[in-house]
């Protein structure tokens, strides 16, 4: 489903606009995106919840040559599953 699909979905379930609903779908995104990157969690009971996931500083390997590469800390975006989409 792409972000027009839900979009129009979002729309024939509340009856918005298809304007006000975009609104709605972009404020919901923002707000993630703003809570995760100054590393808070945001929780939605029952569907799931984003956070920050940090992974260490690491020793990895050049696949082409072999050669040892240090690897840096880094943050990404995580999505963990809530309870009502477990076992789909």
């Amino acid at each position: 489903m792409t972000k027009a699909e839900f979009i129009a979905a979002i729309t024939a379930k509340t009856g918005l606009s298809k304007t006000a609903a975009a609104e709605a779908v972009d404020a919901f995104i923002g707000t993630v995106v703003e809570v995760v990157k100054a590393g808070d969690k945001i929780t939605f009971t029952g569907f799931g919840s984003f956070s920050v996931s940090e992974r260490a500083a690491r020793t990895g390997r050049n696949p082409q040559t072999g050669a040892e590469i240090q690897i840096a800390a880094s943050k990404s975006g995580k999505f963990t599953v809530g309870k009502d989409l477990k076992g789909l």
